[in-house]
């Protein structure tokens, strides 16, 4: 890369700042035999500028979604400079594509290629506006419920630090927090649901703009899904259903014979996670009392397992790029945002003490490592790692970790932990099948109706989901889609997890019998980026990219044998 191109720093959020460099690198000239792979070089210098600058604006937004100027510099940026981007690195495609000596760049270069050219099949310039109108529905959904807060207890709490009170054993206790939890989402559902309408009308117009029948096979391009197609999807929604479901009655029927109970309700399970109250009437499992504890003892586990990972985590802990803590006006989920020019990741969470929050935090950390791992390549386009096996990073650290849980807890308490977490695979499969299919038939026929909308979401449930008693919540029922805000801000985004799930239990049976060859292979293909394709990537690891049943039943056999030893 000529280090040369970008000379001094300059503020990558304005249009007026990156305009001479977009200018130059579309008017230069390409005479040399090597001029194109300089201007790709360039181009991606300059890109990382804009990225950082852009994810910057981003996490402070999400930090605090209650700080008007924050919002509005993130919407600013939004809607006067990336419409402008749009355009240029479309110009800038085109240049590339069409020069003469294109076929004789170097292999290294050839899946890059492969991405520019989908880039440009589905550009449409009409779509701008439409992108922007996008990102700041997005962000209003996001402000809704970042700013959602209950009276619980005597005090304001957050939605996160409501979980807690959500694994409580006195099961009054329990019902009153996910009553309120639910009130509280119903404020807002009216207004969520004509944000998600608006959502779907915009992107079918993108879609249509762009020759495609429907945003499914639009975002299938968009997406990069070069190698595997919507019957893969398809077949492993059938897959799931067939392996997993029996699984989950049979834990509901436990859980129901240790409860006492005829039915349960929606306090005493969580349908996507399959968390709760114990069935042996144990308090809760908190793994630690507060987030500095919580980074302690995850930097010692991490050593434990190597070295190179103790390394990276304490570089991300001297980086200060981590906020962990939740607190009212602050976003929900957890995701981590990799600082392109700084090379730094940032991760962010909400955690209220919970197992879930030391798997999260696991988990996010998982996309750090694969990050810095990869961060030695030189382009951005070898380094944007497609996000099926970006998800294998995250998913196969939680379960890599497993014997390091006893940094955390006792004997008895890690092994309670392990079998949680296993539990909650075998029910998070079935919840992204459920959000795959409802993407899926909510833009297969975007002129649906509100009513129409709700008797799919509710068939589905009742496809993927256990059984509960929902006789008095049915009205939350209907709208618990919200619930998911990959819905909003990352639509399609969600299959990726359930295909990164397979090749992470792939990788912890390796584990159970090589943890030496489970690190190692991990580490190879991380640092790959996005240099190979998604079955190369998992080939690398020593993995099997399938859907089949058969393929899928074999891992939850591992699942269920690890789920006697705990």
């Amino acid at each position: 890369m000529d280090e040369n191109f970008i000379k001094k720093e300059f503020d990558a959020t304005k249009w007026d700042e990156i305009k001479p460099f977009a200018k130059e690198l579309l008017e230069r000239r390409l005479n040399c035999a090597n001029c194109i792979e300089t201007l790709i070089a360039d181009a991606s210098e300059l890109g990382e500028h804009i990225s950082e600058a852009g994810a910057l604006l981003y996490i402070d937004m999400t930090c605090n979604t209650e700080d008007i100027d924050k919002k509005n510099a993130f919407l600013e940026f939004s809607t006067n400079v990336r419409p402008k981007l749009s355009e240029f690195s479309d110009k800038l495609n085109k240049k590339i594509i069409d020069h003469p000596k294109l076929d004789n760049l170097p292999e290294r270069y050839n899946l890059i290629i492969k991405s520019i050219r989908t880039d440009i099949e589905i550009f449409r310039k009409e779509n701008i506006p439409l992108s922007v109108r996008q990102t700041e529905l997005v962000t209003e959904s996001q402000s809704i419920n970042g700013s959602m807060t209950v009276v619980f207890d005597g005090k304001e709490r957050t939605l996160p630090e409501m979980n807690v009170y959500l694994e409580s054993k006195n099961r009054i206790e329990r019902a009153a927090a996910w009553k309120k939890i639910s009130d509280r989402r119903m404020e807002d559902h009216e207004r969520l649901t004509e944000i998600f309408e608006e959502l779907i009308d915009i992107r079918h117009k993108m879609a249509t703009n762009a020759g495609f029948e429907n945003y499914v096979h639009y975002m299938f391009k968009a997406m990069h899904r070069f190698d595997y197609e919507i019957d893969d999807c398809i077949e492993f929604h059938n897959s799931i259903e067939s392996v997993c479901m029996p699984l989950l009655k049979e834990i509901v029927y436990e859980r129901k014979k240790a409860f006492g109970l005829d039915e349960l309700t929606p306090w005493d399970i969580n349908e996507k996670t399959g968390s709760g109250p114990d069935i042996l009437d144990r308090d809760p499992l908190k793994p630690f009392k507060n987030v500095r504890e919580m980074v302690e003892k995850m930097g010692n586990m991490f050593y434990e397992m190597s070295s190179d990972l103790g390394d990276k985590f304490q570089k991300l802990v001297e980086m200060d790029s981590l906020d962990l803590e939740t607190r009212k006006g602050k976003a929900p989920g957890g995701y981590q945002y990799y600082l392109e020019k700084s090379k730094i990741p940032f991760i962010f969470m909400n955690s209220s003490g919970l197992q879930r929050d030391l798997e999260t935090m696991i988990h996010e950390a998982g996309h750090a490592f694969h990050s810095l791992y990869c961060s030695d390549l030189e382009l951005m386009g070898e380094r944007n790692y497609p996000i099926e096996f970006a998800e294998v990073a995250s998913m196969s650290m939680e379960l890599l970790t497993h014997d390091g849980w006893s940094h955390f807890y006792n004997e008895d308490e890690a092994s309670r932990a392990r079998k949680s977490h296993l539990e909650g695979v075998l029910f998070l499969l079935p919840w992204i099948c459920t959000i795959d299919s409802f993407q899926h038939w909510i833009y297969s026929n975007p002129n649906h109706s509100r009513e129409e909308r709700i008797e799919v979401w509710l068939s589905i449930r009742d496809r993927f989901g256990i059984q509960l008693d929902w006789s008095e919540n049915s009205d939350f029922r209907e709208v618990s889609w919200q619930q998911q805000g990959h819905l909003y801000g990352a639509p399609f985004y969600y299959i990726e997890y359930g295909i990164a799930q397979l090749g992470s239990l792939q990788l912890w049976k390796t584990n159970r019998i090589n943890p030496e060859k489970a690190l190692n292979n991990y580490k190879d293909s991380m640092k790959l980026g996005n240099t190979r394709t998604l079955p190369e990537l998992f080939e690398a690891a020593d993995l099997e990219l399938r859907f089949d049943e058969s393929h899928i039943s074999s891992l939850i056999d591992t699942v269920e044998i690890a789920l006697l030893e705990n």
